[in-house]
């Protein structure tokens, strides 16, 4: 059986409105089996109010002013290994840093951009293919048409599916 891992970024979200986000993404937390957070996260509350759903880890954005978290963060999920981080840097270049930063990551998930954003780079050396998924944002769509979400399948150390979900 599958594990569904539902990736967040970019909530930014102050004390007492993480109700804002737990409302919007009702129905993907009813059946997520895990939530990966990548950062701007802003309210320890929200992640809490997470927590109250399924197991969350989650890192460090450059808005998380003070909050108690890890800039990078690699979790086994389902036997495979999915590495968080904030900021990729630049589009120019970006699998070739990530593949460096997490070299053994099977999915690399960031944020950052608020840009919705999926790619599989391959090594050319021994065929291991990382995805690389930034979910966008579920509170703030900035210049993309959505709000949107991610999901990523795991099954017994393969990522089985990757999916963009608008949320409204």
């Amino acid at each position: 059986m599958s594990t569904r891992v539902l990736l967040l970024a970019d909530t930014h979200l102050g004390a007492g409105q993480a109700a804002r986000l737990t409302d919007r993404i009702g129905p993907q937390l009813q059946v997520a089996d895990v939530v990966l957070h990548a950062g701007d996260i802003t309210n320890m509350s929200v992640l809490g109010a997470l927590r109250e759903h399924a197991p969350v880890h989650a890192v460090l954005g450059n808005n998380d002013v003070g909050l108690p978290l890890p800039e990078r963060l690699t979790v086994d999920v389902d036997g495979c290994k999915i590495a968080l981080v904030h900021d990729s840097g630049p589009a120019a270049g970006r699998a070739a840093r990530l593949r460096k930063w997490f070299p053994d990551a099977d999915a690399v998930v960031f944020g950052h951009s608020h840009i919705p954003w999926h790619e599989v780079d391959t090594c050319a050396y021994d065929g291991h293919a990382q995805h690389h998924i930034n979910p966008g944002s579920a509170m703030q769509r900035r210049r993309q048409p959505w709000c949107t979400v991610a999901w990523l399948e795991a099954d017994a150390g393969s990522i089985v599916g990757v999916e963009h979900v608008r949320v409204s």
